[in-house]
């Protein structure tokens, strides 16, 4: 009996892509001389493509820059503006932790990888640095490996914020 043929499952965001996404990120940490970062890369469907974890980033920020991710994902906007329109509900973020098997982190450093047509192919997420500077680095990663993201430019006003 022959072997069934065995078909290639298409991704929008291939392990090159994160890779890229991740070396740039974190360099652009170094660059700025950031706390140590991790920077998660889902596609589209949530599952991870990639993961780093700088030598000296907390036990908990890989969870923490996957739910900022996942968060992005499953809301189809950044966190960033996850966090600004939840900031005064409280508990609508309580019961989107709760749905979510508390999986979602609603602050900055969540950001949507576009396709050339603008459909979200995945997510960034980052953890180490001040969520304002967390969302810095993953922009510039993923404009690094030559894709768009949204937001497309850091918050004003990134650097010091203290967030």
């Amino acid at each position: 009996m022959a072997e069934p043929k065995l078909y290639d499952l298409k991704t929008g965001l291939p392990l090159r892509d994160a890779d890229k996404i991740i070396d740039a990120a974190l360099a652009a940490g170094r660059a700025e001389g950031m706390l140590p970062l991790t920077v998660a890369v889902l596609d589209a469907g949530g599952h991870m493509v990639a993961l780093k974890r700088e030598d000296g980033s907390g036990i908990l920020r890989a969870d923490i820059a996957t739910g900022k991710a996942w968060g992005a994902l499953g809301m189809g906007i950044p966190s960033r503006t996850i966090s600004e329109r939840l900031g005064q509900r409280p508990a609508f973020q309580g019961a989107l932790v709760g749905a979510s098997n508390g999986r979602f982190v609603p602050v900055p450093g969540g950001v949507l990888v576009l396709s050339p047509d603008g459909q979200a192919i995945g997510a960034v997420g980052i953890s180490g640095d001040t969520s304002d500077k967390d969302e810095y680095c993953a922009i510039q990663g993923i404009k690094a490996a030559g894709l768009a993201s949204a937001p497309d430019h850091p918050a004003e006003g990134w650097r010091g914020s203290g967030l």
